[in-house]
């Protein structure tokens, strides 16, 4: 008697556990549970992690095809509501707890160095970047769906035309508010403008002065905000040396031997040996092309290796390609650099001196951008992180100049808001959503695409949805 005992007690405690799992849930736990983890996660989830749980917690949780029946709807629309909603409620997690988790971190490890100043703006860089590509996808669930260029797009018309724009704020930027500009990107430009950034002369005596390379910018921004000056050579008028601007002090040993036949202050902080803008824009291209080739050849080269199988199965097609893609981006660059420079010689001839003195810069870079269009081809990549480049810059210009005001979390809610906008496009048009990785973020963060199959029949339109994102 004293050995059924036990036994009995543990059948007891092992059908009460099972009952546990098999009665019904109330509305609350039921709703939570929807929303929380689809029945194709739960399945995972007792695959794994359940299945090796001790027999009592294996006991008090359903099996997958019961958790199932708990969690689906009366109709398939519901669970396809509750899968968006369980979509948009981790991206909204993911969002927030990634920005403040990061910028905590950073700060901590901040602390640690004894470092003052605060992190890098990363969780700008991220909303920026979210943001580009949310625009991006959903230009693309435009194009497919026929809701812009009803006729076919014209031949003409790409991604290359954000670079006009672009170029144009980064130059007024560079020139205007360089503090709001990314410095590698002006290091990149000062290094490849010979014959328009003059570096100190080989054999020029060490203990004389001579102006950098930002120095040279920075008298170029006091030119356009004094209008652009005519020049007075010292040379022909040695007693006017005091008519020198004093935002030019720091030039003065490249302005002062200038060609005496040069009329515009700007061309004898450019071009001093040279009086003809033409000529030296065209010496531009022949003495920057080769530099410009070659770094270009660098990069790409070293990411052509990537692809070696296609180099091995048809190497000369394969380089064929790949040289016409360097000397694309190659006459771009340079032509854009050399353009957003010989700008300032071409309106100065033709403009008014005060018309228009510090928007010429923006004019300026919009003429080098144009340039892209010869890069048009496979550079869209290029082109988009030079727009989101071109939106950080702005919006510190912004900031500086009081033009807006900032938002507390604005990065977060850009952040929120891009995301958002690409799980619409990728459940209207799933193939607008480009890119493999951003395709497995966009299915992690919505559960499985799949989750709902085995619910029933959906409705038409969601049924087309469906057929289009497995296609």
């Amino acid at each position: 008697m004293s050995s059924s005992a036990p036994s009995s007690g543990r059948r007891t405690s092992s059908s009460a556990a099972s009952s546990l799992s098999k009665r019904p849930l109330d509305p609350i736990t039921r709703t939570a549970l929807r929303y929380t983890i689809s029945p194709r996660e739960y399945e995972l989830l007792h695959q794994y992690l359940i299945s090796r749980a001790p027999e009592r917690v294996q006991k008090q949780t359903p099996n997958p095809p019961r958790y199932e029946k708990i969690t689906r709807s009366t109709s398939a629309a519901g669970d396809h509501n509750a899968a968006s909603l369980r979509a948009a409620l981790r991206v909204f997690v993911a969002a927030y707890t990634g920005l403040k988790g990061w910028e905590l971190v950073l700060g901590k490890l901040a602390g640690r160095r004894g470092v003052v100043a605060p992190p890098k703006p990363l969780r700008m860089t991220i909303a920026i970047y979210v943001f580009s590509r949310s625009l991006e996808f959903g230009y693309n669930a435009l194009e497919e769906g026929r809701y812009i260029w009803t006729n076919g797009k014209p031949k003409w018309f790409g991604s290359w035309l954000i670079m006009p724009f672009a170029c144009g704020q980064l130059l007024h930027a560079f020139v205007l508010d360089r503090d709001c500009f990314p410095e590698s990107y002006g290091k990149f430009i000062l290094q490849r403008s010979p014959e328009y950034i003059q570096l100190r002369p080989t054999g020029y005596p060490g203990n004389r002065p001579w102006p950098s390379t930002f120095d040279i910018v920075d008298a170029l921004a006091s030119l356009s905000d004094l209008k652009w000056p005519a020049f007075v050579s010292p040379i022909l008028f040695p007693d006017l040396k005091a008519m020198l601007p004093p935002a030019l002090a720091k030039v003065s040993s490249i302005t002062s031997p200038a060609h005496p036949g040069i009329k515009h202050t700007s061309c004898a902080v450019l071009h001093p040996s040279d009086p003809s803008c033409t000529r030296t824009y065209f010496k531009y291209f022949t003495s920057a092309f080769p530099s410009v080739v070659k770094f270009f050849t660098l990069i790409y080269g070293a990411f052509a290796l990537l692809a070696y199988k296609a180099l091995l199965k048809d190497p000369l097609p394969f380089l064929n390609r790949l040289s016409a893609r360097i000397l694309r981006i190659s006459v771009f660059i340079t032509g854009a650099i050399g353009t957003s420079w010989g700008s300032i010689c071409l309106f100065n001839h033709l403009l008014p001196r005060a018309f228009l003195p510090t928007q010429r810069w923006f004019l300026g870079g919009f003429l080098g951008g144009l340039w892209a269009f010869v890069a048009r081809q496979k550079e869209r990549g290029n082109f988009l992180y030079s727009l989101r480049v071109s939106i950080d810059s702005l919006w510190k210009v912004g900031r500086k100049r009081r033009w807006w005001k900032g938002v507390k979390n604005g990065d977060v809610l850009v952040f929120v808001a891009s995301l958002a906008l690409m799980n619409v496009v990728y459940e209207a048009r799933a193939g607008a959503v480009k890119g493999a990785v951003v395709v497995k973020g966009m299915e992690l963060m919505r559960g499985d695409s799949n989750e709902t199959g085995d619910s029933g029949t959906a409705p038409e339109g969601e049924a087309t949805v469906q057929t289009k994102k497995e296609m």
